[in-house]
């Protein structure tokens, strides 16, 4: 089978499509991941291949517009750039697709892949990494820039909310241009992009565990839930650097702060940060690729490290703080840790919330975010039992869990011969 990936986005996103990609190619079949140029180095050391769509230069661009980590302008900027992806995303796919021999394997935001599946017949699979993505009137996901929507709100207050934010939304991602590129290739107009269309009509995989995204009665049909990959390089880098491992050897664990690996605006994270672990008189770790953004003379308790796999330091760490990436939430739930959250766009609210349902974070906003206050969460969380009793467990549940066989398995069931029963 030729399994071509589509992925758009940050380390965060194109992390857990190599781990697939990896899965798929020990079970035998071809894999190339399709995604910006910044991401061929990844591709090329875990021996899939690959195929530029967009340039570093664009993604780097992309990432130094402080406009995307605010709200509703930072929607309206991806949503931009995603459609600007889609012809390229679809002519990679279509110069890479044996005729019946290929299944597309897809994030939502790629848009040329699911064209690419109405106009080439490809079998499509989309990944959704977060339940964010499933618009629900049974549970309604929490929106960055807007108020929380609670549970007992009347359906038909639900549906009209609901409403609004799809037509915002294709807004957003300028359904019109995409209609100009489909009626290019023939194809009919779309009316709302975002309600379903995104999705493949085929197979959706939540990756992701059930009781961090329950299914509510009114996702697509199409929908299965594998869990978390868990996947960060860790085969690259099984062990800790000489330096850090005897940082960590020296004394008690530290608060471990990331802002995520595609944010370049962090230094007001990081000013906090160190001062954060002055209040608690506790040791910490920075992490971030980008020097510029840590505060140039640390104390001997606090360290900088540019990249670690989460799986391989966090079990070695006290607590976390960080963005809400679905990754990062992930990673620490799996290490048994408590974690302050602090959202700031696209699906990080609404992992911030699920984890403080869960009992295991607690959640502060970016214009909150000081020192005193993200010491005090820390503190409440790091003192009280249930929390630590909490984590634990969530951390057992993850203990040995499997996520890319049954992902694979059911990519599989999608090969050209298996095509014509997508609800099996």
């Amino acid at each position: 089978m030729n399994v071509l990936l589509v992925t758009y986005g940050t380390a965060g996103d194109v992390h857990p499509f190599v781990g697939i990609g990896r899965a798929l190619k020990a079970r035998g079949h071809s894999v190339t991941l399709l995604a910006n140029e910044h991401f061929i180095t990844m591709a090329e050391r875990s021996g899939l291949g690959f195929a530029a769509v967009g340039r570093k230069e664009e993604y780097d661009a992309l990432l130094r517009n402080p406009r995307i980590w605010r709200g509703v302008a930072g929607a309206l900027e991806l949503g931009r750039q995603m459609v600007a992806a889609m012809p390229a995303q679809f002519n990679a796919i279509a110069e890479r697709s044996p005729t019946g021999q290929t299944v597309i394997v897809a994030s939502g935001a790629a848009f040329g892949a699911r064209i690419a599946h109405e106009v080439l017949g490809c079998p499509l699979v989309t990944v959704a990494l977060q339940p964010a993505l499933f618009a629900s009137l049974h549970r309604m996901p929490v929106v960055a820039g807007a108020p929380r929507i609670p549970t007992s709100t009347p359906r038909v207050f639900k549906r009209l909310i609901k409403g609004v934010v799809y037509f915002l939304a294709d807004r957003f991602f300028h359904v019109a241009r995409i209609n100009e590129f489909r009626a290019r290739l023939g194809l009919g107009p779309i009316r709302e992009p975002v309600a379903d269309w995104w999705f493949s009509p085929q197979r959706v995989i939540g990756l992701f565990p059930d009781w961090f995204g329950d299914p509510q009665p009114d996702w697509p049909t199409t929908v299965r839930l594998t869990g978390f990959p868990l996947y960060d390089e860790r085969e690259h880098e099984p062990t800790l650097a000489p330096e850090l491992e005897r940082f960590l050897a020296s004394g008690e664990p530290p608060i471990v702060f990331t802002p995520g690996t595609g944010m370049m605006h962090a230094k007001r994270f990081f000013a906090t940060a160190v001062r954060v672990c002055g209040l608690l008189k506790r040791r910490g770790l920075l992490l971030t690729r980008f020097r510029e953004h840590v505060p140039p003379s640390l104390p001997s308790s606090i360290q900088h490290v540019e990249y670690v796999p989460f799986s391989v330091l966090l079990p070695r760490a006290a607590a976390i703080v960080h963005h809400g990436g679905v990754g990062t939430c992930a990673q620490a739930l799996a290490a048994g840790l408590a974690q302050v959250v602090m959202p700031m766009a696209y699906d990080q609210p609404d992992n911030a919330d699920r984890l403080k349902r869960l009992g295991v974070a607690e959640v502060v906003s970016p214009g909150a975010f000081r020192p005193a206050s993200v010491a005090r969460r820390l503190q409440r969380l790091l003192k009280e039992p249930r929390v630590m009793e909490r984590c634990a467990d969530l951390a057992r549940r993850l203990s040995g869990a499997d996520a890319l066989t049954p992902t694979c398995e059911l990519i599989e069931r999608l090969a050209p011969t298996a095509a014509a029963h997508p609800g099996s």
